[in-house]
C-alpha cells in the first residue's frame, strides 16, 4: 500500500511536467506567431495551385492518418468497436509511422502559416484556427514526452492523444474543411 502511494507524486509530477513542456511549446508558438510581421504571402505551395490549396489538402492528409491513429490505438488496446479479434503485431508500426507522417505533414503547414499569416483574430474561425494551431504543437509535445516517461496513470496517454487528435481536427474543421465547401471541393 505504501508503494502504490509513494508513486502517486511522481506520477503527477511527470504528467505535469509533460503539460508545463506543453503549455510552454503552444504560448511561445503563440507568442512568436503574433509577434511576427506576416509576410502575406505563400512560402512554398509544394506544387499546389496555391497556398489555401496546400494547407487543406496537407491538414486533410493529416487528419485522417491521426484517424488510423485513433483507429490503431483502439485496436491496440481492445477498444475499437465491432472488432473482437487481437491488434496483428504490426499495428503497433502503422500507429507509430501514421502519427510520424501526420506530424511530418502539419510541419509545412505550421511554418507557412506562422511566416505568411502570423497569429490572425479576424473572426472566430479563424482565431480558433490560431488557436488551435498553438494547442495541437503543445499537445503532441506532452504526449511525445509522456510516451517516454514510466509510470502514469493508464488514462494520461490516452487523454494526451485524444487531444492531439481533437486540436488537429479543430484544424481541419477551421481551414480545410472550411475552404472544401467555399472552393466547391465534393467531400463524398
Amino acid at each position: 500500500m505504501s508503494t502504490a502511494i509513494g508513486k502517486r507524486p511522481t506520477q503527477v509530477l511527470t504528467l505535469a511536467a509533460a503539460l508545463l513542456v506543453g503549455a510552454v511549446v503552444s504560448l511561445s508558438i503563440g507568442v512568436y506567431a503574433g509577434l511576427h510581421e506576416p509576410a502575406n504571402r505563400p512560402l512554398v505551395t509544394l506544387g499546389f495551385s496555391g497556398m489555401l490549396q496546400f494547407k487543406a489538402w496537407l491538414t486533410t492528409a493529416a487528419t485522417a492518418l491521426l484517424i488510423v491513429q485513433l483507429s490503431t490505438a483502439l485496436w491496440m488496446w481492445g477498444r475499437l468497436p465491432g472488432v473482437r479479434t487481437a491488434a496483428p503485431a504490426w499495428a503497433g508500426s502503422l500507429h507509430r509511422w501514421s502519427g510520424t507522417a501526420a506530424f511530418v505533414l502539419t510541419v509545412p503547414v505550421a511554418f507557412h502559416c506562422i511566416w505568411a499569416l502570423g497569429f490572425a483574430t479576424g473572426d472566430l474561425r479563424v482565431t480558433a484556427h490560431s488557436l488551435g494551431g498553438c494547442l495541437f504543437y503543445g499537445a503532441y509535445a506532452a504526449k511525445m514526452l509522456a510516451l517516454r516517461a514510466r509510470g502514469l496513470p493508464g488514462w494520461a496517454l490516452p487523454v494526451l492523444g485524444g487531444g492531439v487528435l481533437a486540436t488537429l481536427l479543430l484544424l481541419w474543421l477551421t481551414s480545410a474543411l472550411w475552404f472544401f465547401t467555399r472552393s466547391g471541393v465534393p467531400l463524398l
